[in-house]
């Protein structure tokens, strides 16, 4: 991921292709944090609260042999972060009943939040092999591919996920990256395109076709994209540097700074904001 620059101040082509490579291998990171605990069981975030957690106890305790209320109770203690809690309910879902889909997944899910990435795709497969319609599966096997470097693979299980009519955001998303990574700008953009269709409110995809547009040296389309992100979300470091980046390249050094200035505050580990912010200080 590291591009050495140098602190010299490079040409706006040879800036471009040096900010694009570094911003794919960002945004190919960037997912996994992303990622809800519950989202393959679209359960809402309050799911993990005490007492929401209290009251589906009570359900269990009035229904214990119903395996659908361990399956929801597992993804709430997934939610709050109690993930052994979460695994045993899961388990329990699945001893009752063995064919049960998505509780496989949520257990995934859950084992790839604690980095136990085998299970996890065992467990998404072993989804999928139950109900290969399960579009939601085929994405969180996608995500595990695509961020251990297995990029056909990932391809395929969004690929598919898409041909059976997901209106999940991230199989787009996901996507977007992969044509982004093999060059494939257009079909990233019209894949980013869809994905702020169906989740208008994330900043990730506006950040991933603006880096698209800068590639096809569409600034103007890239701003946009990238000042869309920050009214998502300011905190995204990587889309301050973007922005810098449009600006540097119009030579409007004082305003690439500032920009530079807030991702370093942000993250002052993102190594591409410290350099640009070396280049555009001053200057």
């Amino acid at each position: 991921m590291n591009v050495v620059l140098g602190g010299r101040v490079l040409a706006a082509r040879n800036i471009v292709a040096a900010f694009a490579l570094l911003g794919l291998a960002v945004l190919a990171g960037c997912q996994t944090a992303s990622d809800p605990i519950a989202g393959i069981s679209t359960v809402d975030a309050a799911q993990g609260s005490r007492e929401n957690i209290s009251s589906l106890t009570a359900v269990i305790e009035r229904s214990p042999n119903d395996p659908e209320a361990y399956n929801v109770r597992g993804s709430a203690y997934g939610r709050a972060g109690r993930y052994q809690e979460a695994l045993k309910d899961f388990e329990a879902a699945i001893r009752l009943n063995p064919g049960f889909y998505q509780a496989y997944a949520n257990r995934a899910l859950v084992y790839r939040q604690m980095g136990d990435q085998q299970n996890s795709l065992n467990d998404y497969s072993r989804a999928i092999q139950l109900n290969p319609s399960y579009d939601a599966a085929y994405i969180g096997r996608g995500n595990l591919y695509r961020l251990a470097g297995r990029t056909n693979e990932a391809f395929s299980d969004f690929e598919r996920a898409i041909q059976l009519d997901t209106t999940d955001p991230r199989a787009y998303y996901n996507r977007g990256l992969l044509y982004q990574t093999r060059g494939q700008h257009d079909f990233a953009i019209e894949d980013f395109a869809t994905s702020i269709s169906l989740a208008p409110s994330s900043a990730e995809p506006y950040a991933g076709r603006g880096l698209s547009y800068l590639a096809k040296n569409d600034e103007e389309n890239a701003l946009t994209d990238f000042n869309t992100a920050l009214k998502l979300d300011k905190n995204n470091a990587e889309a301050w540097s973007y922005q810098a980046l449009v600006f540097e390249r119009r030579g409007d050094n004082s305003r690439a700074s500032r920009s530079y200035a807030e991702a370093v505050r942000l993250n002052p580990n993102l190594k591409s904001a410290q350099e640009g912010l070396t280049r555009t200080r001053g200057a």
